[in-house]
């Protein structure tokens, strides 16, 4: 394998602490550092560390793609790797937001929609590396009414019987395209009623959260909506999934992030930036998510994965000791390993690379099985070809 450099990015309700620690730099960091991204994204790749010279990720893969991808990537995805690694550290909630499908993403950035700059899907998966606070698609209506109807304000009640009916689709637009005339009244006594909650009533973990938005955001209708979804806290090691259409606002905490490579977000509040509400409304899947938590499934003595229904991702997570200091994985397609704590050894055959916490590396399809050695953990991304053939469960429900 190969060392790489990785870009960070510096978004506003990134941490100043934890990828600067991560990495041993100096504490705090000069500003806020959200994602630390390791793979080949056109907009910020990697550097492959060579001893004639760094080489962005993507022009090694451009130079030879079959050797690099493999040719079954090659077929499937073209000559790009298809997924991203990130660290993200969020010491600020992030925006209200969704992906779209795969057949969205291509249609709409064909016919030169300004919301898609890529032709691409994106869902992820995200592993808490410490106890991480998101909102993560959408509740039960009928549990929500009750929330929203809890709170007593007037002008929500045709919100809260819409919801009451089971009609998700008509309560979120309703809420998404109130009138911009009437919604710093609709907002005030939203304040007014979560201010009067006290902290053992019932939702009021949901009514603080919201609240907490509300302060951040004064005008923004989004705050109701996130009352709309699971209020979800991951222990370290836990996992989400967030398949295309599902609204999601990710509120804090770090964790371990792989995705479609793609830059596609769907805003609908919560945020400075540009926000598409009509473009939202039509990706968003109106139907409730049961439960948004992703299992772990264990692979071999140390290692496990976290099974998902997209072809272009798959994340290992790896654990050595002393009492089990090795393991070799033989996995398909180029290879992209983050060692998250420890030092490890990577040997794929060729010169056997060191890893230090916050070090990442990069191994071609053609390489053979890998060997990983030492004491840490260790999170390895790799195509997923042999996902099922339903790539994009989420059709988005038109009711």
């Amino acid at each position: 394998m190969e060392a790489l450099a990785n870009p960070v990015q510096g978004y506003a309700w990134g941490s100043r602490s934890v990828i600067a620690a991560l990495q041993g730099r100096p504490v705090p960091s000069p500003g806020p550092e959200a994602e630390l991204w390791i793979g080949a994204h056109p907009s910020a790749p990697s550097l492959v560390r060579r001893a004639d010279g760094d080489r962005p990720l993507t022009d090694v893969i451009a130079a030879d793609p079959a050797a690099v991808l493999g040719d079954a990537v090659l077929a499937r995805f073209g000559a790009r790797l298809p997924y991203l690694l990130k660290v993200l550290a969020a010491e600020q909630p992030l925006s209200l937001q969704a992906h779209p499908d795969q057949a969205r993403a291509r249609a709409r950035f064909e016919a030169g929609d300004p919301s898609y700059v890529d032709p691409f899907h994106k869902p992820e998966v995200l592993v808490a590396v410490t106890e991480f606070r998101g909102l993560c698609g959408f509740r039960e209506p009928g549990r929500s009414a009750r929330l929203l109807g809890a709170l007593a304000v007037p002008a929500l009640e045709p919100v809260v019987a819409a919801l009451a009916a089971g009609a998700l689709r008509a309560a979120v637009e309703a809420l998404l395209t109130w009138p911009a005339g009437e919604r710093a009244a609709l907002l005030g006594a939203v304040g007014a009623a979560l201010a009067a909650r006290r902290p053992g009533d019932r939702y009021a973990e949901e009514y603080a959260t919201a609240a907490g938005l509300l302060a951040r955001h004064p005008g923004d209708v989004g705050v109701v909506v996130a009352l709309l979804l699971h209020h979800v806290t991951l222990a370290p090691g836990e996992a989400i999934w967030m398949p295309a259409g599902n609204l999601h606002a990710y509120l804090s905490g770090t964790g371990i992030e792989l995705m479609a490579a793609s830059d596609n977000v769907l805003r609908g509040g919560l945020t400075p930036k540009r926000v598409d509400v009509p473009e939202l409304l039509h990706v968003l899947r109106f139907a409730p998510l049961a439960d948004p938590v992703l299992r772990a499934v264990p692979v071999t003595r140390g290692v496990r994965c976290w099974p998902v229904p997209v072809e272009d991702f798959a994340l290992y997570e790896v654990r050595l000791d002393a009492a089990h200091p090795a393991v070799e994985l033989d996995v398909p397609g180029p290879r992209t390993l983050l060692c998250l704590s420890g030092a490890v050894e990577a040997d794929d055959g060729d010169k056997p690379l060191r890893l230090a916490a916050g070090e990442a590396a990069f191994g071609p399809a053609t390489a053979p099985p890998l060997r990983l050695s030492g004491a840490g953990t260790v999170y390895l991304a790799t195509p997923n070809l042999a996902a099922p053939a339903a790539v994009d469960p989420a059709v988005p429900d038109r009711r």
